[in-house]
């Protein structure tokens, strides 16, 4: 009989390609969302899946909600993908950010144990719990110290997850993944506003890229590489916690860098902070900088120690830096140009 799979935040870039994972092999996946009428299914629809999964409407404030969804489909594989997944935006709600990214795993480890407890739970956790980081590289065993309260909330996830997994006995596990992106990303994320920018400016439609702090550095992976990972975590027999990561780590500026080299237009860089800009060979300004972009408490450096995953799950990622910067924004130079 095949499995079951229910994935909340299904319409999201990790939802959709975990989805179509998981469908390649077989499962009956259900998908949950937020009741909301300003999303549609585009990541499912895009991937050519929008028609083989089902849907629920689940909220994980929503406690009943949850019960009545669990019950039901009592699911073989659980997950947890959904959150106010942005860092920026948790620091101007941090409060719900809080009780959906903290309290609502809660909830929904609560609605597995009870109606569900034979489900294997997979709880997305994040390289932003790291924070202003105390090792380098960053490994299960680095202390976090996040930065942001999403990063707060998803501690308190991470660790309820470890707790049930050790109070109860339950096939829990989380997956700390750094950075991973795609096609497929969120435009308010600055991967797919530097990609998507630059097929803009490629196509004469504008003139530059705002952003915040060049000097950043993150761990950067493929998000369809990430999937494989989260469901390698619940085919173990003993449940635990890994890092997914490429284990190099780029300057926003590169990644800037390598979208204009995709697009034909070399860079080059002039002053510092919030005066530094990024010119084209012709002298005008492609890129510029402003503090509105700069968050409360920067992350500057995160790069992941994937080695326990390699060793245990076989998993490493397959898709360069700059295969991935490429793949975005050959997408968005396509798009882009089918809408004029």
């Amino acid at each position: 009989m095949n499995k079951t799979a229910l994935i909340t935040g299904i319409k999201g870039q990790d939802g959709a390609y975990l989805s179509k994972l998981l469908i390649d092999k077989g499962y009956r996946v259900i998908g949950t969302d937020r009741r909301r009428v300003d999303i549609d299914n585009w990541r499912l629809r895009k991937l050519g899946i929008e028609n083989q999964v089902e849907f629920e409407y689940m909220d994980l404030l929503d406690n009943g909600n949850m019960f009545r969804v669990m019950k039901k489909y009592q699911p073989d594989e659980v997950y947890n993908l959904a959150a106010q997944s942005f860092v920026g935006v948790s620091f101007e709600q941090p409060i719900l950010t809080s009780e959906v990214d903290g309290m609502g795993v809660l909830k929904l480890l609560e609605a597995v144990r009870t109606f569900s407890p034979e489900s294997k739970f997979y709880q997305a956790s994040t390289s932003e719990m790291f924070g202003n980081v105390l090792d380098v590289p960053q490994s299960e065993t680095t202390p976090f110290n996040p930065r942001s309260p999403y990063g707060v909330a998803k501690v308190f996830a991470h660790f309820i997850t470890k707790n049930y997994r050790e109070s109860y006995n339950m096939a829990c596990c989380s997956g700390i993944l750094f950075n991973h992106e795609s096609p497929l990303r969120g435009l308010e994320f600055v991967t797919r506003k530097i990609t998507h920018g630059v097929a803009r400016i490629k196509l004469g439609l504008q003139d530059k890229i705002t952003l915040g702090n060049m000097n950043a550095q993150r761990d950067w992976g493929f998000a369809g590489d990430y999937v494989k990972g989260m469901w390698l975590m619940l085919q173990q027999e003993v449940m635990d916690d890994y890092v997914l990561s490429t284990g190099k780590t780029t300057t926003v500026r590169k990644f800037v860098d390598a979208a204009f080299q995709c697009a034909g237009i070399p860079i080059n860089w002039e002053g510092e902070e919030v005066n530094e800009v990024g010119k084209d060979s012709a002298n005008q300004v492609r890129v510029d900088v402003s503090e509105k972009f700069f968050r409360p408490a920067e992350v500057d450096l995160l790069i992941g120690d994937s080695s326990k995953a390699k060793k245990e799950l076989n998993w490493s990622p397959e898709v360069t830096l700059e295969k991935l910067v490429e793949m975005m924004y050959r997408n968005d130079y396509d798009m882009v140009s089918k809408q004029q």
